[in-house]
């Protein structure tokens, strides 16, 4: 008999207004966050778009006072959030409504974290208790409105972004980071590009699968995840070929929320790697998730084989490992994923630093084997090789 038992702690999402249509409620959310002047903070193409137009318009037609920011790049960077901060402050505005794919909404969220904080930006990097270090009360609220269905940072604490003297991601993190009100509407994510659709999705997945294989405790998030894999499986495909397939839509940001509230268990070796490349490549970051991950699932083998073969089994594969690392290789190609790094037009010139880069990230500790200066430039060759 064991005298012993797991011992963790848990913390799960916030309110989520899903459903097609479901924008039309923007004003109303912010009002029940207690917003009366938002910040639509979003990335230079979607600032064109009229869904994005049609948004800030129902917030002024309900008698906000709204403004809108868009200086963000794909991977934000601290010169965002600075610039974005500036606006913030000097219109007065007291909330964010983050507004886009992941880069929109890191960088919203991150904006509204710093609202009132006199600290740097990075002295609050996601290590041991630095969130404490900040001012709770300067932080604004947040309605969260994902276009795209992939990070899942809607229904997360944190905001990933790269600081440029170092080209290094990093992670800022605090509780009231998390959105006061979410509003996930499929129809908001009809005119992705193929390519982008892949590119979330996948995303999606590799959070799910991580936070699967992580070794922490944590019974709940793993739950979810497996469903989370299973919706991808059925519905990424669909999505792919018809855009306009408005229940692949929704269940792929169901999809994309479930793997961003899954990943609390823990991250790996997929994100270690990509991140890096992320940081000094700007590569978009689920598809060069999705380049990494067969070649991370052969090298966790040994740690989280039968973990894998139930996977399977539940997915409606054979239960075994090879059947889940044969459809992970035949959904990328399906997709118009690359094999090799070179697809992402990336080299061995950097494979050294990005080697000691990747065990560093904050992601890597969740990996079920531990991730090696050494064992990181396999991978990477591997990668560049197409050498599963």
């Amino acid at each position: 008999m064991t005298t012993t038992s797991p011992r963790a702690n848990w913390s799960y999402p916030t309110a989520i207004r899903f459903g097609a249509g479901r924008i039309s409620e923007l004003a109303e959310a912010c009002k029940s966050a207690g917003i009366t002047a938002p910040l639509l903070v979003t990335d230079p193409f979607l600032a064109t778009q009229k869904m994005t137009k049609d948004a800030l318009e129902s917030l002024r037609a309900a008698g906000l006072h709204a403004a809108i920011f868009s200086d963000v790049k794909p991977n934000p960077v601290e010169s965002n959030v600075y610039a974005g901060l500036e606006v913030l402050r000097k219109g007065g505005h007291d909330g964010v409504v983050a507004f886009g794919g992941g880069s929109g909404l890191d960088a919203g969220k991150v904006i509204a974290f710093m609202a009132g904080q006199k600290r740097p930006m990075w002295d609050f990097e996601d290590i041991g208790d630095w969130w404490t270090r900040a001012d709770p009360s300067g932080i604004v609220p947040i309605v969260a409105v994902p276009t795209t269905a992939g990070t899942g940072s809607e229904v997360g604490r944190a905001g990933v972004i790269t600081q440029e003297k170092t080209h290094t991601k990093k992670v800022i993190f605090h509780p009231l980071m998390m959105p006061k009100v979410v509003i996930c509407d499929p129809e908001l994510t009809v005119g992705m590009p193929k390519h982008i659709t892949a590119g979330t999705g996948l995303d999606a997945l590799a959070h799910c699968l991580e936070a699967y294989c992580s070794p922490f405790y944590h019974p709940m998030a793993e739950g979810m995840a497996v469903e989370g894999v299973r919706l991808v499986k059925e519905f990424l495909p669909r999505a792919y070929k018809d855009g306009t397939d408005l229940e692949a839509r929704a269940h792929m940001m169901s999809a994309a929320a479930i793997g961003a509230t899954a990943f609390q268990k823990g991250l790996g070796a997929i994100h270690a790697l990509s991140h890096p490349v992320g940081a000094l490549y700007d590569t978009h970051h689920g598809l060069t998730n999705a380049v990494f991950m067969p070649y991370v699932i052969a090298f966790n083998k040994k740690a989280v084989k039968e973990k894998i073969e139930r996977l399977a089994a539940y997915i409606g594969l054979k239960p075994r490992y090879s059947a889940f690392l044969d459809w992970t290789l035949a959904l990328r190609e399906e997709l118009g994923v690359p094999h090799t790094l070179a697809g992402l037009k990336v080299d061995d010139q950097k494979f050294d630093l990005m080697s000691k880069m990747a065990p560093k990230d904050p992601t890597a500790g969740g990996n079920p084997v531990t991730l090696t200066k050494a064992g990181a430039l396999k991978l990477y060759r591997k990668t560049l090789e197409g050498a599963i």
